[in-house]
This record gives C-alpha cells, structure tokens and sequence, in this order.
C-alpha cells in the first residue's frame, strides 16, 4: 500500500514539472520561421547559384586561366578563350552544367581573381533541365545582380582565407 502511494506522489510530481515547462516554454519566441514570407540568415561562405563578377569598370574579371576547369571533380565546366590585341586571354565561352555541379566550392578558390563565386541564391529551381546549363551570359547576369552581397560576403570571409 504504501509503494503505490509513493508511485502517485512521484507520477503527480512529474506531471507538475511538466505542466510547467510546457507553460515556460509557450511564452517563450519561436523558433520556426515562416519560410517564403521571411528568410533566415545566411552564412557569408554558404554556397548558392554561381556567378562570373566584372571589376568595378565592368571589364569581365575571369582570365581565362581555366583553374576552375581542372580543379572542378565532376567537369562540369567548360571554358573556350581566345587571345586579345594585348597578348591577354578572353573567355569566349563560359558553360556550368548544374546539373553535374556538387557546389564543393572548389572553382570559387582556385580562381585567382575571383571571378567565379557562389553567391548566395538558393532559390533557382526550374520546370525544364535545359534551364539549369549556364551560359556566360547568363553567369554575368547572377554576377551583376548578386554583385553588392558577392563583394560584402567576399570581404566578410577574408581573414579565413
């Protein structure tokens, strides 16, 4: 008799601390967001849709030098150049098939102009996969769109590198 009374007076007890942290934490923020209406916060380093960025005076930064080419694991890049009046190179062709892409990372270091980033657009899906082979037209557009979030979270990852 006097251990089921016991048992009654631990189970009520428990059920009491619950009932208050239940309370506790219904007053407490949410956690959760929103999602299309509100966006969380993104790392300065998170790896989104690619981007080819142009100096300040617009000249395209990429120099043909075709790191990202060889550094990529899965080749999903292809890259054809023609040489200038001045001796240097110009990309003539600037291909990223998403669809082979892993988003490692890897053209975005290799790259010794920082010319090819990943910036911070997650949202790009699409009904067709024709839509997801990128040409340097369309690279320089994410660049000129993403340019003031590419440069910032360029300049935030700096004492990283």
């Amino acid at each position: 008799m006097k251990i089921s009374r016991f048992l009654k007076t631990i189970f009520l007890l428990e059920f009491v601390s619950s009932l208050l942290l239940a309370i506790r934490v219904m007053f407490k923020p949410k956690k959760t967001i929103n999602y299309p209406y509100e966006k969380g916060s993104l790392s300065p380093r998170f790896r989104g849709e690619h981007a080819l960025r142009r100096y300040p005076s617009g000249e395209e930064r990429c120099i043909a030098c075709k790191l990202c080419e060889a550094v990529c694991p899965a080749q999903a890049i292809t890259i054809e150049s023609t040489e200038r009046d001045d001796g240097s190179r110009k990309t003539t062709r600037y291909d990223i098939d998403m669809l082979k892409c892993i988003y490692c990372g890897l053209c975005q270091e290799s790259c010794p102009v920082e010319a090819i980033v990943q910036g911070p657009n997650f949202e790009f899906s699409t009904e067709t996969r024709e839509e997801l082979y990128y040409n340097k037209e369309k690279l320089l557009d994410n660049g000129d769109r993403w340019e003031d979030v590419l440069a910032k979270n360029i300049r935030l990852d700096k004492p990283y590198r």
